[in-house]
């Protein structure tokens, strides 16, 4: 289906990012791809709010250790569910094309191969331990469901950013939104995030939990920042598996900056 003006562009960014029903997938252009590309941290609001809720079921029982671990591999697992797994297979691919360290036009043809070579699974599974484990460590309760939606959130915005970048190669849905969406929606993005965190911060805990949540989503921009410049260095550019592996890396880097700021 082509979008249209009649078709908004949350609609177009649920069928995109997520498994959620929201009608026919939207097949966009460059400039209805870059609409939907700013829908992106509302969708991870959404998405992050959902995984809370099942984090909140299972961590009900009781404040043990070992529940806290499992409600925070639950949420953890409902946003790999519920996004159908495909920011994972960007960090995946990622990983392996970068790490390959070979020329861009070998390390983008590594990138589009089905299968997940030693890097990929390396990658998979130390972003998942942090993500995991991280969340298990934050206090149950409204301060974990704070933690995981910015984390949500954050790793979202950071691939808005990156949409500043080019594409690395003309198909595929980087080269959809790469280098395409407007600076001052890129910069408003970025502000509404900060400045939503000071008073969610000063509501759960004071000036030093604003503070932390602060920087832990800095922390998380910086990462997918370096990542978005690091695959413009080796790949010559953007790809929809970059974006993915910016979402995946910014939100660890954000729950990891929050456990160490406790």
């Amino acid at each position: 289906m082509t979008q249209t003006p009649s078709t908004p562009s949350w609609r177009a960014a649920l069928s995109l990012f997520t498994v959620l029903p929201a009608g026919p997938p939207a097949e966009l252009g460059a400039a209805g791809a870059a609409r939907a590309m700013f829908w992106l941290p509302a969708v991870g609001l959404l998405l992050g709010l959902i995984a809370a809720g099942g984090m909140a079921c299972v961590q009900a029982g009781g404040p043990s250790g070992p529940r806290q671990l499992l409600g925070a591999a639950v949420a953890i697992g409902l946003l790999a569910v519920l996004t159908g797994g495909l920011h994972l297979d960007g960090l995946a691919d990622t990983a392996d094309g970068l790490g390959s360290r070979r020329p861009a036009a070998d390390a983008l043809a590594i990138m589009r191969r089905s299968d997940i070579g030693p890097l990929g699974v390396v990658a998979l599974v130390l972003v998942l331990l942090i993500q995991v484990t991280a969340l298990a460590a934050v206090p149950r309760g409204w301060p974990a469901v704070a933690a995981l939606v910015l984390a949500a959130v954050t790793g979202r915005v950071a691939a808005v950013l990156a949409s500043a970048l080019p594409a690395a190669r003309p198909g595929g849905f980087g080269a959809l939104v790469a280098g395409r969406t407007g600076r001052p929606g890129r910069l408003a993005t970025g502000l509404v995030l900060l400045a939503a965190v000071i008073p969610a911060g000063l509501a759960l805990g004071g000036p030093a939990a604003a503070l932390r949540g602060l920087v832990a989503a800095l922390a998380g921009l910086l990462a997918g920042g370096l990542l978005g410049r690091t695959a413009r260095r080796r790949l010559g550019g953007m790809t929809g598996d970059v974006f993915g592996a910016i979402i995946e890396l910014s939100a660890a880097i954000v729950l990891l900056a929050l456990v160490l700021s406790l």
